[in-house]
Protein backbone atom coordinates (compact mmCIF):
# COMPACT_ATOMS: atom_id res chain seq x y z
CA UNK A 1 0.00 0.00 0.00
CA UNK A 2 1.05 3.62 -0.84
CA UNK A 3 2.47 5.38 1.93
CA UNK A 4 0.97 8.70 2.87
CA UNK A 5 3.14 11.71 2.73
CA UNK A 6 4.18 13.22 5.91
CA UNK A 7 5.28 16.94 6.75
CA UNK A 8 3.16 18.08 3.82
CA UNK A 9 1.16 21.17 5.18
CA UNK A 10 -2.63 20.92 4.01
CA UNK A 11 -4.42 23.98 3.18
CA UNK A 12 -8.14 24.80 3.93
CA UNK A 13 -10.78 27.74 3.79
CA UNK A 14 -8.93 31.02 4.51
CA UNK A 15 -5.49 29.58 3.36
CA UNK A 16 -6.79 28.15 0.52
CA UNK A 17 -8.65 31.70 -0.47
CA UNK A 18 -5.53 33.36 -0.06
CA UNK A 19 -3.59 31.16 -1.91
CA UNK A 20 -5.91 31.19 -4.69
CA UNK A 21 -5.44 35.27 -4.76
CA UNK A 22 -1.59 34.30 -4.59
CA UNK A 23 -1.91 32.00 -7.67
CA UNK A 24 -4.39 34.03 -9.58
CA UNK A 25 -1.37 37.40 -9.14
CA UNK A 26 1.19 34.94 -10.39
CA UNK A 27 -1.07 34.08 -13.60
CA UNK A 28 -1.64 37.66 -14.35
CA UNK A 29 1.94 38.82 -13.94
CA UNK A 30 2.58 35.87 -16.35
CA UNK A 31 0.69 36.52 -19.19
CA UNK A 32 1.70 40.98 -19.20
CA UNK A 33 4.96 39.58 -19.57
CA UNK A 34 4.57 36.68 -21.85
CA UNK A 35 2.69 39.51 -23.97
CA UNK A 36 5.54 42.09 -23.77
CA UNK A 37 8.08 39.53 -25.44
CA UNK A 38 9.76 40.24 -28.69
CA UNK A 39 12.81 40.63 -30.34
CA UNK A 40 15.09 43.05 -29.20
CA UNK A 41 14.07 43.18 -25.82
CA UNK A 42 16.63 42.78 -22.97
CA UNK A 43 16.06 39.62 -20.47
CA UNK A 44 16.68 42.28 -18.01
CA UNK A 45 14.12 44.64 -19.06
CA UNK A 46 11.65 41.88 -18.81
CA UNK A 47 12.68 40.97 -15.40
CA UNK A 48 12.50 44.77 -14.41
CA UNK A 49 8.86 44.60 -15.78
CA UNK A 50 7.82 41.86 -13.88
CA UNK A 51 9.31 43.29 -10.73
CA UNK A 52 6.82 46.28 -11.32
CA UNK A 53 3.64 43.89 -12.23
CA UNK A 54 3.97 42.17 -9.50
CA UNK A 55 4.12 45.36 -7.11
CA UNK A 56 1.24 46.51 -8.58
CA UNK A 57 -0.75 43.60 -7.24
CA UNK A 58 0.35 44.27 -3.96
CA UNK A 59 2.61 41.82 -3.99
CA UNK A 60 6.19 40.86 -3.85
CA UNK A 61 8.12 38.11 -5.55
CA UNK A 62 8.64 34.99 -3.94
CA UNK A 63 11.70 34.40 -6.06
CA UNK A 64 13.87 37.72 -5.24
CA UNK A 65 16.00 37.03 -2.69
CA UNK A 66 14.99 33.18 -2.21
CA UNK A 67 18.27 31.46 -1.09
CA UNK A 68 20.04 34.52 -2.79
CA UNK A 69 18.66 34.07 -6.23
CA UNK A 70 19.05 38.10 -7.74
CA UNK A 71 16.34 38.17 -9.97
CA UNK A 72 12.29 38.83 -9.99
CA UNK A 73 11.70 35.88 -11.73
CA UNK A 74 13.56 33.01 -14.09
CA UNK A 75 14.08 34.03 -17.50
CA UNK A 76 15.75 30.65 -19.32
CA UNK A 77 16.52 31.17 -23.18
CA UNK A 78 17.25 28.38 -25.29
CA UNK A 79 19.73 25.81 -23.80
CA UNK A 80 18.71 27.30 -20.63
CA UNK A 81 16.09 24.80 -18.66
CA UNK A 82 15.11 26.89 -15.41
CA UNK A 83 16.64 29.19 -13.11
CA UNK A 84 18.22 31.70 -16.09
CA UNK A 85 18.64 35.31 -14.61
CA UNK A 86 17.93 38.51 -16.37
CA UNK A 87 20.61 40.23 -18.21
CA UNK A 88 21.69 42.22 -21.24
CA UNK A 89 21.23 39.64 -23.85
CA UNK A 90 18.02 40.89 -26.30
CA UNK A 91 16.26 37.83 -27.14
CA UNK A 92 16.50 36.86 -30.91
CA UNK A 93 13.50 35.71 -33.73
CA UNK A 94 13.03 31.92 -32.98
CA UNK A 95 14.62 31.77 -29.43
CA UNK A 96 12.73 29.32 -26.82
CA UNK A 97 12.11 31.64 -23.38
CA UNK A 98 11.21 29.92 -20.12
CA UNK A 99 9.54 32.12 -18.12
CA UNK A 100 8.73 31.44 -14.49
CA UNK A 101 7.26 33.46 -12.47
CA UNK A 102 6.52 33.31 -8.25
CA UNK A 103 4.73 35.80 -6.56
CA UNK A 104 4.34 35.99 -2.66
CA UNK A 105 0.66 37.82 -1.28
CA UNK A 106 -0.82 37.12 1.99
CA UNK A 107 1.47 34.75 3.24
CA UNK A 108 1.13 32.22 0.23
CA UNK A 109 2.93 31.70 -2.61
CA UNK A 110 1.60 31.33 -6.28
CA UNK A 111 4.17 29.73 -8.62
CA UNK A 112 3.63 29.22 -12.89
CA UNK A 113 5.91 29.03 -16.16
CA UNK A 114 5.45 28.78 -19.81
CA UNK A 115 7.76 29.02 -22.93
CA UNK A 116 7.20 31.29 -25.30
CA UNK A 117 9.02 31.25 -28.77
CA UNK A 118 10.27 35.11 -29.38
CA UNK A 119 8.47 36.30 -32.43
CA UNK A 120 7.31 32.76 -33.69
CA UNK A 121 8.96 29.47 -33.90
CA UNK A 122 10.38 26.60 -35.87
CA UNK A 123 7.53 23.53 -36.51
CA UNK A 124 10.12 21.40 -34.52
CA UNK A 125 10.37 24.20 -31.76
CA UNK A 126 6.78 24.15 -31.45
CA UNK A 127 6.04 20.75 -31.29
CA UNK A 128 8.44 20.36 -28.38
CA UNK A 129 6.91 23.47 -26.49
CA UNK A 130 3.23 21.65 -27.03
CA UNK A 131 4.36 18.15 -25.94
CA UNK A 132 5.96 20.04 -22.99
CA UNK A 133 2.43 21.60 -22.25
CA UNK A 134 0.78 18.51 -22.98
CA UNK A 135 3.03 16.32 -20.55
CA UNK A 136 2.04 19.02 -17.33
CA UNK A 137 -1.97 18.50 -18.33
CA UNK A 138 -1.35 14.47 -18.40
CA UNK A 139 0.37 14.93 -14.88
CA UNK A 140 -2.15 17.28 -13.36
CA UNK A 141 -5.26 14.82 -14.64
CA UNK A 142 -3.27 12.27 -12.25
CA UNK A 143 -2.98 14.79 -9.33
CA UNK A 144 -6.12 12.96 -7.50
CA UNK A 145 -6.92 11.94 -3.58
CA UNK A 146 -5.14 8.64 -3.44
CA UNK A 147 -3.28 8.80 -6.65
CA UNK A 148 0.46 8.95 -5.98
CA UNK A 149 3.45 10.99 -7.18
CA UNK A 150 4.83 7.77 -9.27
CA UNK A 151 1.71 8.16 -10.97
CA UNK A 152 2.24 11.78 -11.82
CA UNK A 153 5.42 11.36 -12.96
CA UNK A 154 4.38 7.89 -14.85
CA UNK A 155 1.82 10.50 -16.66
CA UNK A 156 4.59 13.17 -18.08
CA UNK A 157 7.31 10.88 -18.99
CA UNK A 158 5.23 8.26 -20.95
CA UNK A 159 3.93 11.79 -22.96
CA UNK A 160 7.04 13.40 -23.42
CA UNK A 161 9.12 10.58 -24.14
CA UNK A 162 6.70 9.09 -26.50
CA UNK A 163 7.90 11.87 -28.93
CA UNK A 164 11.15 11.26 -28.06
CA UNK A 165 12.06 13.62 -25.62
CA UNK A 166 14.32 13.88 -23.32
CA UNK A 167 12.62 14.38 -19.57
CA UNK A 168 15.43 16.02 -16.74
CA UNK A 169 15.44 14.18 -13.68
CA UNK A 170 18.01 16.52 -11.43
CA UNK A 171 15.06 18.82 -11.24
CA UNK A 172 11.18 18.33 -10.21
CA UNK A 173 8.03 19.90 -9.32
CA UNK A 174 7.29 20.63 -5.45
CA UNK A 175 4.33 21.09 -2.68
CA UNK A 176 3.94 24.69 -2.33
CA UNK A 177 2.21 27.44 -0.07
CA UNK A 178 3.86 29.36 2.50
CA UNK A 179 7.14 28.36 1.11
CA UNK A 180 8.32 28.54 -2.69
CA UNK A 181 9.32 24.54 -2.04
CA UNK A 182 7.54 21.62 0.26
CA UNK A 183 7.36 18.71 0.11
CA UNK A 184 6.53 16.13 -1.65
CA UNK A 185 9.00 16.72 -4.49
CA UNK A 186 6.87 15.91 -7.87
CA UNK A 187 9.47 14.14 -10.00
CA UNK A 188 8.82 14.20 -13.69
CA UNK A 189 9.07 10.60 -14.32
CA UNK A 190 8.00 7.32 -12.44
CA UNK A 191 10.43 7.01 -9.56
CA UNK A 192 10.15 3.60 -7.61
CA UNK A 193 11.00 4.96 -4.37
CA UNK A 194 8.54 7.91 -4.60
CA UNK A 195 4.83 6.05 -4.62
CA UNK A 196 3.33 8.72 -2.08
CA UNK A 197 -0.41 9.42 -1.76
CA UNK A 198 -1.88 12.78 -2.82
CA UNK A 199 -4.29 14.17 -0.33
CA UNK A 200 -7.20 16.80 -0.13
CA UNK A 201 -5.25 19.63 0.77
CA UNK A 202 -2.17 19.18 -0.64
CA UNK A 203 -1.10 22.16 -3.01
CA UNK A 204 1.25 20.61 -5.65
CA UNK A 205 3.34 22.82 -8.68
CA UNK A 206 4.15 20.31 -11.30
CA UNK A 207 6.29 21.27 -14.02
CA UNK A 208 7.81 19.09 -16.93
CA UNK A 209 11.34 20.00 -17.87
CA UNK A 210 11.40 18.41 -21.55
CA UNK A 211 14.49 18.60 -23.77
CA UNK A 212 15.11 18.35 -27.26
CA UNK A 213 18.42 16.20 -27.36
CA UNK A 214 19.66 14.48 -24.24
CA UNK A 215 17.78 15.14 -20.67
CA UNK A 216 21.56 15.80 -18.78
CA UNK A 217 21.45 19.32 -17.28
CA UNK A 218 24.24 21.05 -15.58
CA UNK A 219 24.31 24.46 -13.77
CA UNK A 220 26.68 27.39 -15.12
CA UNK A 221 29.27 29.53 -13.41
CA UNK A 222 26.72 32.40 -12.14
CA UNK A 223 25.69 28.95 -9.42
CA UNK A 224 21.56 29.29 -11.08
CA UNK A 225 21.43 28.83 -14.27
CA UNK A 226 20.23 25.30 -15.44
CA UNK A 227 21.41 24.17 -19.05
CA UNK A 228 21.28 20.79 -21.28
CA UNK A 229 24.67 19.45 -21.71
CA UNK A 230 24.46 18.98 -25.05
CA UNK A 231 23.03 22.77 -25.60
CA UNK A 232 20.22 22.23 -27.01
CA UNK A 233 16.81 23.88 -26.27
CA UNK A 234 14.44 23.12 -23.67
CA UNK A 235 10.74 23.47 -22.76
CA UNK A 236 9.14 24.07 -19.31
CA UNK A 237 5.65 24.69 -17.73
CA UNK A 238 4.29 24.73 -14.77
CA UNK A 239 0.85 25.03 -12.74
CA UNK A 240 0.31 25.29 -9.03
CA UNK A 241 -2.34 22.32 -8.25
CA UNK A 242 -4.67 21.66 -5.53
CA UNK A 243 -5.37 18.31 -4.75
CA UNK A 244 -9.38 17.71 -4.16
CA UNK A 245 -11.92 15.26 -3.18
CA UNK A 246 -12.62 14.87 -7.00
CA UNK A 247 -11.18 16.88 -10.40
CA UNK A 248 -7.68 18.50 -9.78
CA UNK A 249 -8.25 22.55 -9.07
CA UNK A 250 -5.48 24.34 -10.91
CA UNK A 251 -5.10 27.85 -9.36
CA UNK A 252 -2.93 28.93 -11.72
CA UNK A 253 -5.59 30.49 -13.69
CA UNK A 254 -6.79 33.85 -14.93
CA UNK A 255 -10.34 34.52 -15.90
CA UNK A 256 -11.90 31.00 -15.41
CA UNK A 257 -9.29 29.61 -17.71
CA UNK A 258 -5.85 28.28 -17.63
CA UNK A 259 -2.71 30.47 -19.51
CA UNK A 260 -2.33 27.67 -21.86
Amino acid sequence: MARAIKQTPLKGGDELDRMRSACRIATRVLRSAAAMVQPGLTTQELDQEVGRLIRAEGATSAFLGYRGFPANCCLSVNEAVIHGIGNRRRLQFGDLLKLDVGVRHLGFVGDIAMTVAVGGGSTSFQKLMDTTAEALYKGISEARADSSVFAIGKAVHRCASASGYGVVREFCGHGVGRNVHEEPQIPNYPDPANRARLRPGMTIAIEPMVTLGDPAVEILADGWTVVTRDRQVAAHFEHTVLITESEPEILTRDEGKPLY
